[in-house]
């Protein structure tokens, strides 16, 4: 992978292959306010190896890679040297006892993030560590080699009392509770002021309180000339989309003019881009095409544009594509 897009040198030994408020009054997490406490616990190892897709892609490796290492294997069906290099990777995962996890993605069920990532023959595996890829291998090398990499990987993992106060902090948010998970955030933003991590964290804190204002004014206090970090990208889309949902109005308002007039298609239309925003795609469709149904001459048939609009941003494989893509043909053409 000496070309690929991120100017990391992957490891060699190819193998076979094919083409982030005031504290809140809860009691602080007993863990990371003294030093950072105690390492989090292990992953238990059914936690350790799982399947992912374009939509939670983010989730499964961008974010979990802050916690510790993900390995992401790119496979096919189809591609014998992946049929041999997958069960050796889960064994060596395993074995690490929670210092990595394993994270399979179908390429071709969803080739997107191969192809962002500029994937070009298979077996592919990149390792993911604080967000970003660090490294990584082509073809299915021998199990020795496998478990040194991600040895060189992990080498000293669990040491750095800032990362384990991280990873507890996003342990924290992702079980929904946002009070401690600030705290311990905080905490680490005055060990180390413009943590980039633990501003998107804290920021994602506010977001979880609904408390929009609080977070916006934590992630422009990032300077401007600061590097791009995923996780604060990350927060600024939600922002932006929260701002572009509530300039569209009260999506339950917008329901009951639906609801009171079946033909009030611009309240529909409105429903149709909430929806998207909130990354619910099938409704986003169904709207649009109970427009397309009702009126074709709505905005210029724009429930039609807007839709394929949505096919693009979606990408062909994606299952709303399909479905909607097929009633579309029959509103069309029957």
């Amino acid at each position: 992978m000496s070309d690929n897009p991120y100017g990391n040198s992957f490891g060699g030994g190819y193998g076979a292959q094919t083409s982030r408020p005031a504290a809140p009054a809860a009691a602080a997490p007993s863990a990371g306010l003294q030093g950072f406490g105690a390492a989090p616990q292990a992953a238990p190892p059914g936690d350790l190896v799982k399947d992912t897709t374009t939509a939670k892609f983010a989730a499964d490796v961008i974010q979990e890679s802050r916690n510790q290492p993900v390995l992401v294997d790119f496979w096919a069906p189809w591609c014998g040297p992946c049929k041999q290099l997958t069960p050796i990777l889960e064994r060596a995962v395993q074995a690490a006892g929670g210092r990595v996890k394993l994270v399979k993605m179908n390429i071709d069920e969803h080739p997107a993030i191969a192809g962002q990532l500029g994937v070009q023959s298979i077996p592919a595996v990149f390792a993911f560590v604080g967000g970003q890829p660090v490294d990584g291998f082509m073809g299915a090398l021998p199990e020795s080699e496998v478990k040194a990499f991600i040895e060189r990987l992990t080498k000293g993992a669990g040491g750095d009392p800032l990362a384990e106060a991280l990873a507890q902090a996003n342990e924290l948010l992702a079980a929904g509770d946002a009070a401690n998970a600030a705290q311990l955030f905080a905490v680490i933003l005055q060990h180390e002021p413009g943590h980039a991590g633990a501003t998107a964290g804290l920021a994602e804190c506010y977001l979880a309180m609904g408390e929009h204002a609080q977070a916006r004014a934590i992630v422009e206090q990032v300077p401007a000339d600061a590097p791009d970090d995923p996780a604060l990208a990350a927060v600024r889309t939600k922002l932006k989309l929260a701002e572009e949902i509530a300039e569209l109005g009260d999506p339950v308002q917008l329901q009951a003019r639906i609801e009171g007039e079946a033909d009030d298609h611009q309240a529909r239309f409105d429903l149709a881009l909430i929806a998207q925003a909130q990354g619910d795609r099938p409704t986003a469709a169904g709207h649009l095409l109970e427009i397309i149904r009702r009126d074709r001459t709505f905005m210029d048939d724009g429930a039609r544009r807007k839709l394929l609009e949505f096919f693009e941003a979606w990408g062909p494989a994606d299952p709303a594509t399909k479905e909607a893509r097929r009633k579309l043909s029959t509103l069309l053409f029957s």
